[in-house]
């Protein structure tokens, strides 16, 4: 199983189908909050649609196509965080996450992804790193910009938030920039 020890206490550990009823309950307990910035929560209404998610997951991380990890903070499930797209042709990743609620403030995300930087740039020989989000979201574009990525542009109209159209800020980090 593929784990990646971030520090003492968190670790980030390969989407596993016995995680399926964590999920379900922190979806369940924070759907209104995680539907503000994630379109899928108001669908995640029993334990299947995340045996569905992992599945689908697992097929994908085989095909080398994307690596979705929970984040595991003192043993508990806490959130996700994930390539959620590996371009191998462009050298190209693309992460996500979401936290619950209740962990945020501790550097869990920021820690977990840049882990996740370090793996992509000295591992998987990546040389271009994005993150998509809404440009209301503040928690996560500070994220970005703590991690050192530039913003290089908004998408307007660029999803649908369960009937709220938003705008995506588009923040990347290139290799060459991180290892300077």
């Amino acid at each position: 199983m593929f784990t990646l020890e971030v520090e003492q206490g968190l670790k980030l550990v390969l989407i596993e189908q016995k995680f399926a009823s964590q999920y379900f309950e922190i979806v369940n307990r924070e759907r209104e909050y995680l539907s503000q910035w994630l379109a899928w929560p108001p669908h995640a209404n029993n334990e299947d649609f995340f045996l569905s998610f992992i599945r689908r997951s697992l097929n994908d991380y085989k095909d080398g196509k994307s690596l979705v990890c929970s984040m595991l903070y003192k043993d508990k499930l806490v959130g996700n965080i994930s390539f959620n797209s590996i371009n191998n042709e462009l050298k190209k990743v693309e992460i996500g996450y979401w936290l619950s609620a209740e962990y945020q403030g501790n550097g869990i995300v920021t820690k977990s992804v840049s882990k996740l930087i370090e793996m992509a740039f000295t591992e998987l020989n990546i040389l271009k790193i994005q993150i998509s989000v809404a440009v209301e979201n503040q928690p996560s574009r500070k994220v970005c910009e703590r991690l050192g990525f530039n913003l290089e542009g908004i998408i307007t109209h660029a999803e649908n938030l369960n009937g709220r159209v938003v705008d995506h800020a588009i923040y990347g980090l290139s290799r060459n920039i991180w290892s300077d």
